[in-house]
């Protein structure tokens, strides 16, 4: 997903560019001029002003998004339904605070904590999420959005189609093509983040790291839908649906709701750039600043096959984290890592070639010898009478395995299932 670097950094509307350099700090550094930055009580919610292009509301009562206001247009709910995590908490304890250039509004329902942040002259709303246990049953955020602001007709959403072909949301156009909110094609390693834009505005959620989610770096699940009754934006960590690992627990964010004047938000924005010292006195629950994390550092892997990407991903029962092992020598850097012992696992494609264990220290690096993979964990490797594509954890070499995301096996668009199978 590319898109254009923001045009009007000036006036604090940012997006995400094209590639993964930072910007620098003073992209996110508040502006003096955002006079009307505040926050007032309606009596119902907390009405949170940025001081430049964004106002919204929060429910006093159930820590519900109710309002999202961008340049006068409310873009915020469908069908009666506000913006919140999961399906909606319920009766909360909501309350706010004002610290200099950020403002945050902290709910709590029972031992589930949500957080959003505003920073002064910023079209941005950060948030944290923190779940402890299973008393909420998923980890999600949905930013509800009103009907016909952002029509599209992407294969990971849909237009309202008349044909049903399974459950309530798998549709198939006249055109023969299907549709579902489920058909996502891209990874969490493939997106920074998701969205619509119109040309002179965008919405999007830059997606967080997702340390505390489940499922690791190829996971797929929800990202957006569009229907006649309006469209949603999601930011899942767990969804209890063909989870591949137990879930995880603790504070997950910052994700970030960001407005733009049509463009992409700002990789200064991206997980992997975003800084948020700003964020370490605020009370946080779970919080874990920059200087309590540590790195992990490998010079290279030899034994590749060079015509794959490696990933080199680390995981134990409390996070996870993940980087991408350079084409040229298979170095890798993986930062912002909370202190604890990690499986440190290298894939190629998806396939798990090499495992071992690291330890990560706060302010610390860890750094890794060559790692060889032996010839014998490829099975590629391996003489075969026949073989149907390459070992690389992936269905690539099947019929139709390009359309096993984001298609249903009934769309025109799949080649014949049958005549010549072998």
């Amino acid at each position: 997903m590319s898109g254009s670097t923001d045009r009007s950094l000036g006036r604090r509307t940012f997006v995400l560019g094209t590639t993964a350099a930072a910007v620098s700090a003073t992209a996110l550094t508040p502006t003096a001029a955002a006079a009307s930055f505040g926050y007032t009580d309606d009596g119902s919610n907390y009405v949170v002003d940025t001081g430049a292009n964004l106002v919204f509301k929060v429910s006093k009562t159930n820590g519900d998004l109710t309002s999202l206001v961008h340049r006068g247009t409310e873009y915020q709910g469908y069908g009666g339904k506000n913006s919140h995590v999961e399906s909606g908490l319920g009766t909360s304890t909501v309350t706010i605070a004002q610290s200099g250039s950020t403002i945050l509004v902290s709910v709590a329902y029972g031992t589930l904590k949500h957080y959003y942040a505003a920073r002064s002259g910023e079209n941005n709303v950060y948030l944290w999420t923190n779940k402890a246990d299973t008393s909420v049953s998923a980890t999600r955020y949905i930013v509800r959005v009103k009907a016909g602001l952002f029509l599209n007709d992407e294969p990971d959403s849909y237009t309202y189609a008349p044909t049903t072909i399974e459950s309530a949301d798998v549709f198939a156009k006249s055109d023969g093509q299907t549709r579902s909110k489920h058909y996502s094609k891209l990874r969490v390693i493939d997106y920074d983040y998701i969205g619509w834009t119109t040309g002179s505005v965008g919405l999007w959620i830059v997606r967080s790291n997702h340390e505390k989610a489940s499922g690791g770096p190829f996971y797929r699940s929800l990202l957006r839908h569009q229907s006649a009754d309006g469209g949603g934006l999601y930011e899942i960590l767990y969804y209890g649906e063909n989870q591949t690992e137990s879930e995880r627990f603790g504070l997950q964010g910052p994700y970030v709701i960001a407005f733009t004047d049509g463009g992409a938000p700002s990789s200064s924005l991206y997980a992997r750039n975003l800084t948020t010292s700003w964020a370490d006195s605020l009370g946080i629950s779970g919080y874990t600043a920059a200087s309590g994390r540590g790195r992990v550092a490998g010079v290279g892997i030899s034994g590749r096959d060079t015509a794959y990407a490696y990933t080199v991903g680390l995981a134990n029962s409390a996070a996870q984290y993940w980087g991408s092992a350079r084409a040229s020598d298979g170095y890798f850097s993986i930062a912002g890592v909370l202190p604890g012992s990690y499986t440190l696992t290298v894939f190629k494609g998806e396939l798990a070639v090499y495992t071992t264990s690291v330890t990560v220290t706060a302010g610390g690096t860890t750094t890794l010898n060559s790692i060889a993979i032996p010839s014998s964990n490829d099975p590629s490797n391996a003489s075969a009478i026949w073989r149907i594509g390459a070992w690389d954890g992936t269905p690539s070499g099947f019929k139709n395995a390009d359309l096993m995301t984001y298609a249903h096996p009934s769309d025109v668009r799949a080649a014949s299932w049958t005549g010549n199978v072998v």
